[in-house]
């Protein structure tokens, strides 16, 4: 009965998102041995169910007529340290009183997203104040980032191009809408386990969800199945240890 409890406690910290897997890392973090089996069954018989493997999706059209910087990365994400690769998307959030715009910038070393910003308008702004957050969290800019997202017009206009550039960024630019999965697969999980399971009324309402997402749960509990069940704060602390 206690490991009963334990685990519906974990799955109800997850929010209902949390599998079989994800539930037996956590158990194992608080150094309860427990074997696999044991717990797919205990799952099975108080019906817990996580959210399946998000979908990857098309979420931002390219500009055919974009300035193009060249490829710096060509589909490969592998950093080695924080700050090596940075990749920025936008995506679209509904509410009843019309769309949210989320652009979110992701460190492809911890899957950590260092900057944000959401607003009602696709206006290229919402690069620039997801970079000055990015630089706020990360106390400044270390030299020689990638910033590497799509050819969408809000990258290729010339005020994010300059400020990149003032901050000593090497801009990269992705060949296809493939060839940045890893920022889409973030918007996929996030529409899984929040945006798909609310009916946000209002814009401030779906701001203040998409905001704890991100900061309380994502970055800082979420067990990443690529970061060995750390959650993306939790695997940078321990890499600086």
């Amino acid at each position: 009965m206690l490991l009963e409890e334990e685990i519906k406690k974990i799955y109800a910290s997850s929010r209902g998102t949390y599998g079989r897997r994800r539930v037996l890392s956590t158990l194992k973090k608080s150094f309860i041995n427990v074997g696999k089996k044991r717990v797919f069954k205990i799952m099975d018989k108080l019906q817990l169910n996580g959210i399946g493997k998000p979908k990857f999706k098309i979420t931002t059209k390219l500009d055919a007529k974009a300035t193009r910087c060249p490829d710096l990365i060509s589909g490969n994400f592998t950093s080695y340290k924080p700050n090596q690769i940075w990749t920025s998307d936008i995506t679209y959030i509904p509410t009843k009183e019309g769309w949210i715009y989320l652009c979110i910038i992701l460190d492809t070393f911890s899957r950590v997203i260092v900057g944000w910003c959401m607003q009602n308008t696709l206006k290229r702004e919402i690069v620039i104040n997801s970079l000055n957050m990015a630089y706020h969290k990360r106390g400044g800019f270390p030299v020689g980032i990638i910033f590497h997202s799509d050819k969408g017009t809000q990258y290729s206009s010339s005020d994010v191009k300059k400020y990149l550039k003032i901050n000593r960024f090497h801009q990269s630019m992705s060949n296809s809408c493939y060839d940045n999965s890893i920022s889409e697969t973030f918007f996929s999980t996030l529409k899984k386990e929040l945006v798909h399971r609310c009916n946000f009324q209002t814009r401030k309402e779906g701001m203040t969800a998409v905001t704890e997402y991100i900061e309380v749960f994502y970055n800082r509990i979420r067990a990443h199945s690529a970061l060995d069940y750390q959650a993306p704060l939790e695997y940078e602390k321990n890499y600086e240890i």
